[in-house]
């Protein structure tokens, strides 16, 4: 078994050094962002504290509301899908530098096979090619870099993951349905169907799109090109759909709860870290130490859930500030019903935070959290498997990465929606539906209980932390589901239903 690990081993090393060989060409390539700025961002990130990559990051999300402003007055058209192209390459060579090329390969590859494959075949090898170019990417930083938490191209090759795949469908049910085919799920993604190959300006502002590269939401090809076309506010003539409402409060109010989350998570994560502020990479996590196992566990488990607190509120800086950028030039509204009516603004929100927080149960605090990934996982993972909840976690894990705590953990929670459903059967019924009734507070109070312990193994990535973390917590998450779904299910009888 050694010898076969240390050949997959000289393998990889091999590879990686054939790929390293190119860096000098990958490194010209970087041509957007001025010597003086990186210098000016150096300079900044020694001054204030922070490091480099964080600080370039963090700079890069707050640039997108004054290029968001900028969006809006370009006319429609090319004009704001080649703004849309190159300021999002800019965005990806400030922060990753030359790793930038790595979208760049994706998104070319990607669109001459839409060019020249039929819609049958692409619609199958674009999600490979897409998923196994992700996958090198999440192979190469854990066999360099294992357990580290550096910046590099992943994070946005994930997003891109997301709007080729979704694309490569889009244009395969718009074919379907152009035909008059039989297809379930193409009717049911209708709405988001395209008929015909972008442009290359219009896919590359799509692939690129600058209030979306670094951190999604990944929303459709569709809700893209009719906010750069104007079709979401005006019809064809000109004239608008309906009276078109500011985009100021929908902008405004997810930039200051993005500020509100970044400040939280720098001062929360400060207080309590889950894995060890000086070297996180190879020290022990903070809640497995010696010195933290022996406190009580009630202290351990709160300190856990508000730790997890605090970690979620960098997620949430980063989609609220995602969201308020596209909704400036109304990329997130969602248009006019027949009346003339405002929908909404929902395109573009990828996180309802109090809808998270007081999920009870996991079926909405999954609707609630990372909401463009879930319909990208329902619409083209799940939907087209026959509804198999084991591809559908199975692909969500094998998008993250190949950490053992990812798959510890999305294996885990079927175990929670099992116990779920069967409450949802037997249990439910006899009580209130209000979400805030004491049952409904019961059904919050549990979910969150159990969820939290879950989703320790997700942050701390490695096996052996993940089950030292669960083991220290008696595995009770497990062993409650266990003994939940035995009890409910030989000793609670299905109620019978009222008649009408």
């Amino acid at each position: 078994m050694d010898g076969i690990i240390e050949v997959v081993y000289g393998i990889m090393g091999k590879a990686i050094e054939v790929v390293y060989s190119y860096e000098p060409l990958a490194a010209k390539t970087v041509v957007l962002v001025p010597s003086f700025v990186s210098n000016q961002v150096s300079a900044l990130s020694e001054t204030i504290g922070f490091d480099e990559e964080t600080l370039s990051y963090t700079l890069g999300m707050f640039l997108c509301y004054p290029l968001g402003i900028i969006m809006t007055m370009l006319p429609y058209g090319k004009i704001k899908h080649l703004f849309s192209f190159l300021l999002g390459a800019f965005l990806l060579q400030f922060t990753i530098g030359k790793q930038w090329i790595h979208q760049m390969i994706t998104v070319t590859v990607c669109y001459l096979m839409l060019l020249l494959l039929p819609r049958k075949l692409s619609k199958t090898l674009i999600p490979w090619f897409v998923m196994l170019y992700c996958t090198f990417g999440h192979l190469h930083r854990q066999f360099i870099n294992y357990l580290g938490w550096d910046l590099d191209f992943t994070g946005s090759q994930m997003v891109l993951v997301m709007k080729l795949y979704s694309l490569a469908y889009n244009l395969y049910d718009g074919e379907r349905l152009a035909n008059g085919t039989e297809d379930r799920a193409a009717k049911k993604c209708s709405n988001v169907a395209v008929k015909e190959v972008p442009g290359i300006i219009e896919y590359l502002g799509y692939t690129f799109n600058f209030s979306t590269v670094l951190a999604g939401p990944a929303f459709e090809y569709k809700i893209y090109k009719d906010a750069c076309d104007g079709t979401n506010l005006y019809d064809k003539d000109g004239k608008p759909l309906g009276k078109i409402p500011s985009n100021v409060m929908p902008s405004l109010k997810p930039f200051v709860v993005s500020l509100i989350c970044l400040g939280l998570f720098v001062v929360g994560n400060g207080m309590f870290p889950l894995l060890d502020p000086t070297d996180p990479q190879n020290n022990l996590p903070v809640v497995i130490t010696p010195e933290f196992l022996e406190k009580p566990w009630v202290n351990r488990y709160m300190y856990s859930w508000v730790a997890l607190f605090f970690i979620r509120m960098k997620y949430y800086f980063a989609w609220k500030n995602a969201e308020g950028a596209c909704n400036l030039y109304y990329c997130g509204f969602e248009g006019f019903d027949e009346k003339g009516n405002v929908k909404g603004w929902e395109y573009c929100n990828n996180i309802d935070i109090i809808s998270f927080e007081t999920a009870p149960n996991v079926k909405e605090l999954s609707a609630a959290w990372n909401k463009k990934t879930a319909n990208w996982l329902s619409r083209y993972i799940y939907m087209r498997t026959g509804g198999s909840l084991a591809a559908t976690y199975g692909m969500s894990a094998f998008w993250h990465g190949f950490y053992p705590g990812y798959y510890l953990f999305f294996m885990s929670i079927p175990f929670v929606q099992m116990c779920e459903r069967l409450g949802k059967k037997k249990i439910s019924p006899r009580f209130s539906a209000n979400k805030w009734s004491p049952y409904g507070i019961v059904c919050i109070l549990s979910t969150s209980f159990i969820v939290e312990y879950m989703v320790q193994a997700f942050q701390l990535l490695a096996y052996g932390w993940s089950m030292t973390n669960w083991k220290n917590h008696y595995f009770f998450g497990h062993i409650l589901c266990a003994i939940f779904y035995l009890v409910v299910t030989y000793c609670v009888p299905t109620p019978k239903k009222k008649e009408a």
